[in-house]
């Protein structure tokens, strides 16, 4: 399958640092140097499509707006961008997330890609683990059931549903990603940064132990520069400017131990754990030239990653670097097509 490239929206603001305001700002501000404004933001969703991207991503978190409410406003500055739109199954009840997306596929002429996020509520959700995968699974009963048009009445452990419908159904019916453990419910498996041989092996599990195979898809940051150097001397700009953070006491013994070191944090080629800490983001990025980082997106589709999310600080120059440095190398080696020139622009 060729692969295909998403892009992460800063929703909570964007700088050029890994958190808020660089130097002199604590770590967890959630105030950015660029505001997270709904002209900043369609300035990237523009710039993604121009450079080829399949889709954008809005963040599900504390510090970011509303990731429906945004996508919903931003649609409307493309044409065939899609937008990869998160919810919690704890927060919102099936039946009204099935007539939110079934809304948004009418309105955007189908591009919703729909992701499940099973992790922790910071708002008061004290299930356990069990329980959280346990409730979505059944919302993603409800879900499909209510998207294939039947009238669902579901008595489950989490969810009650008496006798819910939709007036229209979502046409197409969206994707659904999941992270988590693979369900029949989902289209594609997300899962977070780690080297290849990890990756292997994992999908290699799940492809034996289910016989639903969905796509796989990363999330990464990136930082792709015309030479190795350039990147991590970036690398080590950012790691630089972290603070000591009261509450991580582990990334604090990193940071100091390592300092302006960053290439003692690459725990694979080109792959870096400095952007992990800092929490909320990625736990691996993909550091070095043009070249060194199109080879590992080849390492990783290989082994069957199908889509790749990523983001970089500042998140629309970032969009620039990869967009015209690796993209076009993917496309000379006949990995990827741009899908605003082929058949991909299409594609579900």
């Amino acid at each position: 399958m060729t692969p295909r490239f998403h892009w992460v929206l800063p929703t909570g603001g964007d700088s050029r640092y890994l958190v808020a305001g660089g130097p002199g700002v604590g770590s967890l501000s959630a105030r950015g140097d660029r505001p997270a404004t709904l002209d900043y933001l369609s300035q990237i969703t523009r710039t993604a499509e121009q450079l080829g991207f399949t889709g954008v991503v809005a963040p599900l978190d504390r510090w970011s707006e509303d990731a429906w409410l945004t996508s919903a406003m931003l649609a409307g500055t493309t044409s065939r961008l899609k937008f990869l739109v998160p919810v919690r199954p704890g927060q919102i009840s099936p039946a009204l997330a099935a007539r939110m997306a079934a809304t948004f596929q009418r309105h955007s002429g189908g591009r919703l890609l729909f992701q499940v996020d099973t992790t922790t509520d910071e708002h008061g959700d004290f299930l356990d683990d069990n329980d959280r995968l346990t409730r979505a699974d059944e919302f993603l009963r409800v879900l499909r059931a209510l998207w294939q048009g039947e009238e669902v009445t579901f008595h489950g452990e989490h969810i009650q549903v008496e006798r819910a419908a939709l007036s229209r159904v979502p046409q197409p019916v969206p994707p659904v990603y999941r992270n988590g453990p693979v369900a029949q419910h989902a289209d594609v498996h997300l899962t977070g940064g780690e080297p290849p041989p990890t990756i292997a092996d994992r999908i290699e599990r799940i492809r034996h132990t289910t016989d639903h195979i969905p796509r796989f898809a990363i999330r990464l940051h990136v930082i792709t520069r015309d030479t190795s150097g350039q990147a991590w001397a970036d690398a080590r700009r950012l790691l630089a400017a972290l603070e000591p953070n009261p509450h991580n006491g582990s990334a604090n013994r990193m940071v100091t131990v390592h300092g302006g070191g960053a290439s003692k944090l690459e725990v694979y080629p080109n792959l870096w754990s400095g952007v992990s800490l800092v929490p909320g983001g990625a736990d691996l990025a993909l550091v070095g030239n043009h070249a060194e980082v199109a080879n590992r997106i080849e390492e990783y589709h290989a082994i069957g990653i199908d889509e790749f999310i990523l983001s970089g600080h500042p998140h629309l120059e970032e969009a620039y670097w990869f967009g015209e440095g690796v993209l076009p190398l993917l496309r000379q080696r006949g990995t990827w097509p741009n899908p605003s020139t082929s058949g991909l622009a299409t594609a579900r």
